[in-house]
């Protein structure tokens, strides 16, 4: 009797042992250096301000805040080369292959949460970087034939100038607002219906995990560099902007 009711009781206590909820530690981990988040927040103002200095026609600001644009956008790529770990482009782009595997898992309903930017961010990433560099430089060559010519409008046949102004004010205009509203509602699908905050790591820089990840550097040395980067950048839109 000794014995079964040892038995009986050891065979409990493997039961609430396997009923209890496992535990885990949790680790919190940078994920977005400052520099990026940085680049995030003023990009947006940037793009925004654009918009809306070319509805109302503040043409001077509107060229000021098309140089910062671009300055910004070349200090991104620089960054996605030599910044934190999951800013560098070879750690959050896409092959081919990748990109087909995460679309079947999400079609299935099983796509993993992804540590930096998931493989459809990365090309929304990389689409909106393309589409802004050419809004950019299409002002560049633009003429509206009143008040308002680009930097490089003299330096072109005037066909070129013709096709640029028509593609900024108009196609390359409405396509960036289209992305740009594409990218908003995408974060918030992910937050409301999947549950993925993306908007509080981009803030406070963090991500929490149950296993370690690798963290990107984000240290003052780092901060320092890339004020160093983002320097180098303004003397090249400088550069480009005195062309004649």
């Amino acid at each position: 009797m000794c014995r079964v009711y040892e038995l009986c009781r050891t065979l409990s206590f493997l039961l609430l042992l396997y009923r209890m909820p496992h535990t885990h530690s949790l680790h919190r981990i940078r994920i977005w250096d400052l520099p990026t988040r940085g680049f995030h927040v003023l990009l947006a103002l940037s793009v925004v301000g654009l918009i809306a200095t070319g509805e109302t026609g503040a043409m001077q600001l509107h060229f000021w805040l098309g140089y910062g644009v671009l300055t910004l956008v070349l200090f991104r790529l620089v960054w996605g080369f030599v910044g934190g770990h999951w800013s560098r482009f070879i750690n959050f782009v896409p092959t081919p292959a990748q990109l087909r595997a995460y679309v079947q898992a999400v079609r299935s309903e099983q796509a993993p949460h992804s540590i930096g930017h998931n493989p459809l961010g990365a090309l929304s990433v990389l689409g909106m970087l393309s589409l802004l560099l050419l809004q950019v430089f299409s002002g560049f060559i633009s003429d509206d034939e009143i008040a308002n010519t680009g930097p490089w409008a003299a330096l072109v046949p005037a066909n070129w100038v013709e096709i640029a102004t028509e593609y900024h004010s108009d196609i390359g205009k409405v396509l960036l607002i289209l992305l740009i509203i594409l990218h908003v509602g995408t974060v918030l699908y992910y937050k409301r219906i999947k549950h993925d905050d993306l908007i509080t790591p981009m803030v406070t820089g963090d991500k929490v995990f149950t296993t370690e990840v690798h963290a990107s550097r984000d240290t003052r040395t780092s901060r320092l560099f890339a004020l160093g980067v983002l320097a180098g950048c303004v003397y090249v839109v400088y550069r480009l902007v005195s062309i004649n």
